[in-house]
């Protein structure tokens, strides 16, 4: 909301404050002043000068010579390119002296060898943006009205003179967003007194009723349940006096005419947004207000023609829509250059109607802006009265007498009770009651007294005011915030700590990094497709009920996709070498429950070279077991690594060779592998190798107690043995028999050599274990590690059929 300090003058006494404190004090009251601009900042030296000459440049066909009286004591002679100069104007003159815009001086120069001592200036040279420039003068230069006092301050005609406060309103004050409710705030603030507008209308004997009626079909009831319809005859279109011009464009709005000048006026003033018909062109005596129908079309004032949903309200004139409510009037009943007769619309919209309309035909305006954060009903009818004593004084109408109307809407301000200990409670303040009493009275609330509990009638502008807590936020931001004394929390402190889980996250999350991996963050939403991509739960994905898009439908049942596509992106940019990881959660759909089940997963991305030392010529590239050996790092944290086992899997999108099931106790907790070659080719990226595992199960797991052994006293003996076994033999199930088979006295095994080569029997491989035997109470003899050891051989051949080799 952009707000002129002069207009704000008509409504609240400023003396004494400039406009840079009064920002700062509305700060401090709680609405936040983005912004103080200076209009004529950096701008001198302009005057209203009056065109008595104008002829044609005698070297330059796009040229004008004029003679210009600008208050001195001899005109003069000024060249100038626009192509609406012409003698008799009286216009803006930047003298020889002048500053304007962007530190431009004006200096006596000679044009085509004709003289020039000063410069006629369009609006946009003198600080204005284009956008807000009547059509009249956008392309040329500006054209005061003839009254216009020669040799006066054009910068103060054309309201630079004036400051303009941009507030940041947040969506609960709405009441803010008019120049009135401004005034209202401003006053409390200051302790002064608010004046309105007086009005004061003329009406003819004619009736409005006459003229034209007003029906809401029933299904539209909710949606506008105050409508009202004033009539003005003979009006004359033209341009708005310059004062209305200047201050709506220093609001933002560009001026048009007089008559669609004033209903903007009036939307700054009053909040209310206004719409005025051609009566003539309106094609009935009803205003017909209803649902649109399917497929229903209207052309709006911007030429464009948009297609109606039974979403939408419309105005009709009871065949066809003239306007869609609260968002775009219709150009079938514009006001026109030769319109004389017009009805003048207010009303009460429901927001959300409006707000779906505005949204769905992408129409953001000033009108349905404030329709969708809620006007105040007791205006409407005012609001309207005063368009009709503006047009009537500066448009040449006649008022009819009374109105054509629709009024179903109930008005109850809120009455809220509240007692002075508890304000002073939640703020911690030591207010007595005068000074609580005389802040209701100031922001011009009701107040009735019973000891020391207040009751307090809310006015209808103030709809963000609900509960007691609301009333005494008001109390805090009057009383002022730097008046609250700063007090220490009172009532006993516990110490704050991390949950177990918490813990164990933040361990995984530090071991990773530690292994070199760099955290992602990646979206929740994904497509269909990819949605149950690598799950490890083949469960239903959760589409969203109004997606941004396609890409974003679903909630991902794996986070791996997502970081393939953060690899994508990176290898797409010659980053070839990533280790990325993400804690994350996945969402599954649960049955006869409206909010879906989330799970915490880890998962990770690895790919291109895992090590590179180009000075010692080495090179390293991911491989299954580099990822493997990133996993096993974080088990061995989380104190799992003997918990732990995998198992060959078959998993779509997954290398089938490179590819295992991750299981903590017999259960599968997750999977790492390699990507599919197709899928890699498909994403157009490298051989990537990737994990994802159930943080949950992982943090909930149980795990035993540190126990700390010894220095063992006695020696321990190793034993190697190469087997020869089937190449479908996988180590993992020999390596268990041996465990089982080595009794106690067995401490470690560890697969140290595999060999496939050409010397091997056909659909043979040689995997060749170092079996370490250990007692801590002796020392052992040949005899007791022979025993183990024949027991291990005699297992592995009689359940792999494994056969030392020679």
């Amino acid at each position: 909301m952009f707000v002129s300090y002069k207009w704000l003058q008509d409504y609240v006494d400023l003396s004494g404050i400039n406009a840079t404190e009064l920002a700062d004090k509305i700060t401090k009251s709680g609405i936040e002043v983005e912004g103080v601009e200076k209009k004529s900042e950096g701008l001198k030296g302009v005057v209203i000068g009056h065109v008595l000459e104008r002829e044609q440049h005698p070297n330059a066909d796009k040229l004008n010579k004029c003679l210009v009286d600008i208050g001195s004591e001899n005109p003069v002679q000024i060249v100038c390119g626009a192509p609406n100069v012409d003698k008799g104007q009286k216009v803006a003159v930047a003298t020889v002296g002048a500053v304007l815009p962007g530190n431009f001086k004006i200096k006596k120069a000679k044009l085509r060898g004709e003289e020039s001592h000063g410069m006629i200036c369009s609006l946009q040279e003198l600080g204005f943006e284009s956008k807000l420039v009547s059509k009249d003068y956008a392309t040329g230069i500006f054209v005061f009205p003839n009254d216009a006092e020669v040799g006066k301050d054009a910068l103060e005609e054309l309201g630079l003179s004036d400051e303009v406060l941009e507030l940041g309103l947040t969506p609960n004050r709405s009441d803010a967003l008019s120049m009135l409710g401004v005034a209202y705030e401003v006053g409390a603030i200051l302790g002064r007194e608010v004046k309105w507008p007086v009005i004061e209308n003329e009406e003819a004997a004619e009736k409005a009723s006459d003229y034209i009626s007003v029906k809401v079909e029933a299904k539209a009831k909710a949606d506008n349940p105050l409508y009202i319809a004033k009539i003005i005859k003979d009006v004359k279109v033209g341009p708005s006096p310059l004062w209305m011009q200047t201050r709506l464009m220093s609001a933002g709005i560009r001026p048009h005419n007089n008559v669609v000048d004033i209903t903007n006026y009036i939307l700054l003033e009053y909040g209310q947004p206004l719409h005025a018909f051609d009566y003539d062109r309106f094609g009935s005596k009803e205003i017909v207000i209803r649902r649109a129908k399917d497929a229903e079309k209207v052309v709006t004032l911007d030429e464009t023609e948009r297609t109606l949903t039974p979403e939408h309200l419309v105005i009709t004139n009871g065949n066809e829509p003239v306007a869609i409510a609260g968002v775009m009037g219709g150009a079938n009943s514009e006001v026109k250059n030769d319109t004389t007769n017009i009805i003048i619309e207010s009303a009460y919209f429901a927001g959300t109607v409006v707000r779906k309309a505005s949204k769905d035909h992408g129409l953001r305006s000033e009108a349905s802006a404030r329709f969708e954060k809620g006007v105040d009903p007791a205006r409407v009818r005012e609001a309207g009265e005063r368009a009709a004593q503006l047009i009537a004084q500066y448009a040449g109408g006649t008022i009819l007498q009374g109105t054509a109307e629709v009024d179903e809407l109930t008005m109850e301000p809120a009455v809220i009770s509240i007692t002075l200990e508890k304000i002073n409670t939640l703020l911690g303040t030591g207010m007595t009651v005068s000074e609580v009493e005389s802040i209701f009275k100031r922001l011009q609330f009701g107040v009735e007294l019973d000891n020391e509990t207040f009751t307090i009638t809310v006015p209808t502008r103030r709809g963000d005011i609900t509960i007691e807590v609301d009333l005494v936020e008001e109390a805090a931001r009057l009383y002022g915030y730097d008046n609250i004394p700063a007090t220490l929390p009172i009532g006993s402190a516990t110490p704050g700590q991390l949950t177990d889980y918490q813990i164990k996250r933040r361990k995984a999350r530090r071991t990773l990094e530690g292994a070199g991996l760099y955290q992602a963050v990646t979206y929740s939403l994904t497509s269909q497709e990819k949605a149950a991509q690598f799950a490890l739960e083949t469960r239903e994905s959760i589409r969203l009920a109004m997606p941004m898009s396609e890409e974003r439908s679903q909630l991902r049942l794996s986070i791996v996709p997502q970081l393939l596509e953060v690899v994508k992106y990176n290898n797409a940019r010659q980053l070839d070498s990533l280790a990325l990881y993400e804690i994350g959660s996945v969402f599954f759909k649960q049955d006869g429950q409206e909010l879906p089940e989330e799970k915490e997963h880890i998962a990770g991305a690895i790919t291109g070279l895992w090590e590179s030392h180009l000075w010692q010529g080495e090179k390293k590239p991911v491989d299954f077991y580099v990822a493997k050996g990133v996993i096993e790092a974080l088990f061995d944290t989380l104190g799992l690594a003997d918990q732990i086992n995998y198992r060959q899997a078959e998993i779509n999108d997954m290398h089938p060779g490179r590819t295992a099931e991750v299981l903590l106790n017999s259960e599968v907790i997750g999977f790492i592998g390699q990507v599919h070659p197709t899928v890699q080719k498909d994403l157009d990226i490298k051989e990537t190798y990737i994990f994802e595992l159930s943080l949950k199960a992982l943090a909930e797991a149980e795990v035993a107690p540190i126990a700390y052994e010894t220095i063992p006293r006695y020696p321990s003996t190793t034993r190697d043995i190469a087997l020869v076994v089937d190449k479908a033999t996988k180590a993992g199930d020999i390596q268990s028999i041996i465990i089982e088979a080595g009794g106690k006295l067995l401490k470690e095994v560890g697969i140290f050599d595999l060999y496939e080569g050409e010397r091997m029997e056909q659909g043979k491989k040689s995997i060749a274990y170092s079996l370490k035997y250990f007692d801590p109470e002796r020392t052992l003899t040949d005899e007791d590690i022979t025993k183990a050891h024949d027991n291990v051989l005699a297992a592995v051949k009689e359940k792999a059929g494994a056969e030392l080799r020679g």
